[in-house]
């Protein structure tokens, strides 16, 4: 999606096939799902390190972190096709014009002239389960993180698990956060352009930001930053 971005930028033309579009779908409904599930399977890591430390390295062993990786690939790929088919079956004019930078799920289903109703449920269905759990699995983890956390005695042992939970927090909240804000805007402005630029937010700086909050880890590199 970014390097189409760009190109569209340099050039000046903001045209994309049929095929790239849909292309374009396919892969952001499925790293945006996979981003989904990642995180809640680092969430659940951060629970089982501090609330059962003992039993860490028993629980969390690389073989369950192979087959819950795969897991989580098969996921958002079994959600981005079936995404994808339900926009099969939409019907569409042979010259659109779609008010975002990319080809965005919502946008392209408003511009069907099929009707939405039933596809509409669908999508949500299917965006709460693969979207709704992982996401449940973040708050439950966190919540029981942060629990455990209080309940300690000494304030050095409270600072040290915070600030191994830092870069997930933020990374999770940069995430969500962005998120959110997408649908909230869409909600209450009729604006594609603020629409947009909230998505730029959520697909382009959030995740241009990951690498600089998982480094920020050492003191130095924080003092550089500041």
């Amino acid at each position: 999606m970014i390097p189409k971005m760009l190109v569209n930028i340099l050039t000046q033309s903001e045209s994309i096939t049929y095929k790239d579009c849909f292309s374009q779908l396919c892969f952001v409904l499925a790293f945006t799902v996979l981003e989904n599930c990642l995180l809640a399977l680092m969430a659940y890591d951060r629970y089982v390190a501090i609330c059962h430390p003992l039993s860490y390295t028993a629980i969390m062993n690389p073989c369950l972190f192979g087959l819950l990786t795969l897991f989580s690939l098969l996921i958002s790929i079994v959600d981005a096709l079936l995404h994808s088919l339900m926009v099969l079956w939409l019907s569409f004019c042979t010259d659109l014009e779609i008010p975002h930078f990319f080809c965005e799920l919502a946008q392209i289903i408003k511009l069907s002239f099929s009707d939405n109703f039933i596809y509409n449920i669908l999508i949500y269905i299917v965006a709460y389960i693969f979207g709704g759990v992982p996401c449940s699995g973040i708050i439950f983890s966190y919540v029981y993180i942060v629990s455990s956390i209080l309940r300690m005695p000494l304030s050095g042992g409270k600072h040290k698990h915070f600030s191994s939970c830092e870069s997930n927090m933020s990374v999770v909240f940069l995430f969500y956060g962005t998120a959110f804000g997408v649908y909230i805007t869409s909600v209450f402005t009729d604006s594609p352009r603020k629409t947009a630029v909230a998505s730029v937010m959520y697909t382009v700086a959030s995740q241009g930001l990951n690498t600089f909050v998982y480094n920020l880890r050492n003191r130095d590199r924080k003092g550089t930053l500041r």
